[in-house]
């Protein structure tokens, strides 16, 4: 992981202004000496969200969120600490400095990198614009009904066939060649002698990341001539990982969050037509199969829904049933969406209006019907032979998912479909759940260390709630000092947000990160934040975490003494001095002081 320098963090702190980051995510309505807005994380119609100018916080008062700029955009955008800390100094043109020794330190920035890859889309979307090849190209894409709208609100482009055109032109610019080829803009020529432009006479779709930074490219060829694949995308690079990116998904992460909805489409045009047209739920792979990678993505935005409306051709069903086999067996439910013959989600919105292809996702079949049907196409349905594999072949599959309500009513689902007695295909046996066991090389030094889970729950509810409640900072003075935590990080961490407290300083994640010295508070932190957290049972779930850290140095208090006792180093007097201080112990369990 990136570890940022304290210098660097302190200057992206005093650069960051809330109520600028925020007017681009919500509308911002000054009124005296705050803003006001209708609260992000909740449903109303009276503006409750409140920013008080030269504030660091934000705070609603109809549902109770609060937080800093970083809060902010992994509560609303689902980012991770670091990733929200990258995001903010993009935006407020903050160079953030690696720790030297940093494994990542070699190589261009990522920003520097963002830079290069901005520079080429714009590059793309002109040369598409106004050069006399793109004008070809933009006849064919008004023949696929996109218009000038679309292409630019998407910054649809087009790479031009001659060599080295991107490369002369980002020169110009002072992008050198390790910047484009960190980028994957550029690749070395086969006979070693030089560069040439990765992406040659081919459409492009710029490719964003959740802040809408431009991290990659795909590209479509419009004529079949043109070498390659229908779809090739940028290669791996430190920003673009095609395993995990999701096109679109910088449109419709806070839609898919809130509704906890979304749609897969296999192609871009697809996605964009879908999101142009309201369907802002929408995503796609990146031209290659969608993986597990993908299906976490979205998992993390806590969807419960998913919506695949692939092509209606044997490979889109192919996909349909392999991506839906990756969400049913995580207990997320799948919807499969019907075109007629030879109709993509794009030809189908031209043809018929996103009226008709709403009523389309409500006539989508569930999964389990879709698989029936799927898998019955190559058996003989009226043998008992050809029943019979269909029924082993498919609660087979069942039986390999993780959630055990998910396996039984879908076995149930299975008998219903098929006409078979439940008790013949297992409904009711006990359930063995998959146990999933990471393979690494040092398996063998991994351990759990129990206390440090306790002292990171106890933390991470301080840290996320302690401004908006501050009973929460009285209740863990009352209860706890550093000295009661026993993790050194932890105990660095509580000391540091206690000293804030005291001083009547901000205690932000930022500023807490650059006040704990040490560099390891960054890499605690983004392990803190990364649990989901259920804030409805904040109050409850905090006081159990401070009774377990009592319970605990309860404990070992004891066991101490006992120690000691039977160690028999202690003379006649000592030992009973010790016995009554064990009996006095433990007819005093602790409980936590709430007031």
């Amino acid at each position: 992981m990136v570890l940022f320098t304290k210098e660097s963090l302190e200057t992206l702190r005093q650069r960051v202004d809330l109520a600028d980051l925020l007017s681009s995510h919500i509308e911002l309505k000054k009124t005296g000496a705050a803003y006001k807005a209708l609260c992000p994380f909740h449903d109303e119609k009276t503006p409750s969200f409140t920013i008080q100018k030269g504030d660091s916080h934000y705070h609603c008062f109809g549902c109770g969120a609060h937080g800093d700029a970083i809060q902010f955009l992994m509560a609303h955008l689902k980012l991770s600490f670091h990733d929200a800390v990258e995001t903010l100094a993009q935006r407020f043109h903050v160079h953030l400095e690696r720790i030297e020794g940093d494994p990542e330190k070699k190589g261009p920035s990522k920003a520097t990198i963002k830079e290069a890859l901005d520079l080429a889309a714009r590059f793309y979307h002109f040369m598409l614009l106004h050069s006399p090849e793109g004008h070809i190209v933009l006849n064919y894409l008004y023949q696929r009904g996109l218009d000038l709208n679309f292409i630019r609100h998407f910054q649809v482009g087009f790479a031009p066939a001659s060599h080295g055109m991107l490369r002369r032109v980002l020169h110009g610019k002072f992008v050198k060649d390790e910047i484009m080829l960190e980028a994957g803009l550029i690749s070395p020529s086969k006979d070693g002698q030089g560069y040439r432009d990765f992406f040659l006479d081919r459409i492009t779709f710029p490719i964003r990341d959740a802040s809408g930074a431009v991290i990659g490219f795909s590209a479509r060829k419009y004529k079949e001539e043109t070498f390659g694949g229908k779809y090739i995308n940028t290669p791996e690079t430190v920003l673009f990982k095609k395993s995990k990116v999701l096109f679109g998904l910088n449109y419709s992460r806070k839609r898919i969050a809130k509704e906890r909805t979304a749609i897969i489409v296999e192609g871009q045009i697809d996605a964009l037509r879908l999101i142009q047209e309201g369907f802002n739920i929408t995503v796609a792979g990146q031209g290659t199969a969608f993986g597990e990678g993908h299906a976490k993505e979205l998992m993390a935005l806590g969807i419960s829904l998913v919506y695949l409306a692939l092509d209606s051709d044997e490979a889109g069903q192919q996909a349909a049933y392999k991506i839906g086999n990756i969400f049913q067996k995580d207990g997320i439910e799948v919807r499969v969406v019907r075109f007629p013959p030879k109709v993509d989600p794009d030809l189908f919105l031209r043809q018929y209006g996103p009226e008709a292809f709403q009523k389309l996702l409500g006539k989508s079949c569930d999964y389990m019907t879709f698989l029936v049907q799927f898998l019955s196409r190559s058996l003989n349905m009226d043998s008992p032979a050809g029943k019979n594999e269909l029924l082993k072949t498919i609660s087979q599959q069942i039986r390999s998912w993780d959630q055990p309500v998910m396996v039984h009513e879908s076995l149930r689902k299975l008998a219903f479909l098929t006409q078979t007695p439940e008790n013949m295909i297992g409904v009711g046996q006990d359930f063995i759940p998959n146990i999933h066991i990471k393979k690494t090389a040092s398996i063998g030094l991994q351990t759990i260390e129990p206390d440090r889970i306790v002292e990171t729950d106890f933390l991470r509810w301080l840290l996320l709630m302690g401004d908006s409640k501050e009973h929460f900072i009285d209740i863990a003075i009352r209860n706890l000092g550093p000295e009661d935590l026993q993790t050194n990080i932890c105990r660095h961490i509580y000391s540091t947000y206690l000293s804030l407290h005291d001083q009547k300083l901000s205690k932000n994640l930022l500023d807490i990160t650059i006040q704990s010295e040490d560099p390891e508070g960054q890499s605690f932190i983004t392990e803190l934040l990364q649990k989901k957290v259920n804030k409805d049972k904040a109050e409850s779930l905090y006081i159990e975490a401070i009774q377990r850290i009592l319970d605990r140095n309860w404990m070992e208090q004891r066991e101490a003494i006992k120690r000691q006792i039977q160690s028999g180093s202690c003379s006649d007097d000592e030992a009973e001095s010790l016995l009554k201080k064990f009996d006095e112990l433990k007819r005093n369990q602790p409980k936590v002081k709430e007031s």
